[in-house]
């Protein structure tokens, strides 16, 4: 293979993961469009392999016919592949070729890899989970995710211990919260379709009481989170904000919708809302860069 050809290969792995976000996200889509499209490209490819995972482990696969043990399978075949090609730099895999592209530049390794599919495989299971568990799981699943966004928009940069531990702690937090919310989002597939209680003590029943308690916790790792974008460069800033956002407008979108509306079907933010928050964030993004 040419250098030449090897850039293609590149150019067209970049262009699928941008395809994924695309198709699969709203929120994290728009807000990425705030970002360089050197950055926006690198979180595509996160993004893409996160959601082809998640979609071996749900949906697609089991749809197409794939039983557990198929499913599980293929799983560990995307893992291998993962790590294969962070070592290599090539993977026959376009989505896995992105996500390497970017891990190498950028310094994400199989310390963060191997934790985001133990998290994919727990979701194999359909028991219930405990405290320590589904601590577990949200940083695998979330929390490390934040993690590899970190380092893309850190690239490069000079920071004191003190500073690198509050971006850490802030994009960990962050990663919780859109956990957390998604959990609250897909109530009714997650316990209705797949079997899935993440929070101890909901197995049974999930109340208004419950519903609370985890909005109260999402509040706190917002918190924390907004502790740190100020620390963030003014490249990502205003994105990773737009993001935060969004998923603050559904926190108390869904605080004021009752479980059993939360049961039957799924709350979104609706367009103009979004279409509003994208608007500050620009105009946060130009007053920083002018």
């Amino acid at each position: 293979m040419t250098t030449t050809d090897l850039l293609l290969y590149n150019k067209t792995a970049r262009a699928s993961a941008a395809t994924i976000i695309r198709a699969y996200s709203t929120s994290f889509g728009w807000a990425s469009r705030l970002l360089d499209s050197s950055a926006r490209e690198d979180i595509a490819c996160i993004y893409a392999l996160v959601r082809i995972a998640d979609e071996v482990v749900d949906g697609p696969a089991e749809a197409a016919g794939a039983d557990l043990a198929t499913r599980t399978a293929l799983l560990d075949e995307l893992e291998s592949e993962t790590e294969r090609a962070l070592h290599l730099g090539f993977s026959a895999n376009l989505i896995v070729h992105a996500f390497a592209l970017t891990a190498r530049a950028h310094g994400i390794g199989v310390d963060l890899c191997r934790p985001f599919f133990a998290s994919m495989r727990r979701d194999l299971s359909t028991a219930s989970f405990d405290a320590t568990e589904l601590d577990e799981y949200i940083y695998g699943s979330a929390e490390v995710v934040g993690l590899m966004c970190l380092a893309v928009f850190e690239s490069g940069a000079v920071r004191d211990e003190t500073d690198r531990e509050r971006l850490e702690a802030g994009a960990r937090s962050l990663g919780a919260a859109f956990q957390k919310v998604n959990f609250l989002r897909d109530l009714a597939p997650d316990r209705q379709e797949l079997g899935r209680a993440y929070f101890p003590g909901t197995e049974a029943t999930f109340t208004e009481e419950s519903k609370l308690e985890i909005i109260a916790s999402i509040r706190e790792d917002l918190r924390r989170a907004d502790q740190s974008i100020p620390l963030l460069r003014s490249s990502c800033r205003a994105a990773v904000w737009a993001a935060r956002a969004m998923f603050g407008e559904l926190t108390h979108i869904i605080e004021a919708t009752p479980v059993t509306e939360l049961m039957q079907k799924r709350a979104s933010v609706a367009t103009p809302v979004k279409a509003r928050i994208m608007l500050r964030a620009l105009r946060m993004k130009t007053r920083v860069t002018r």
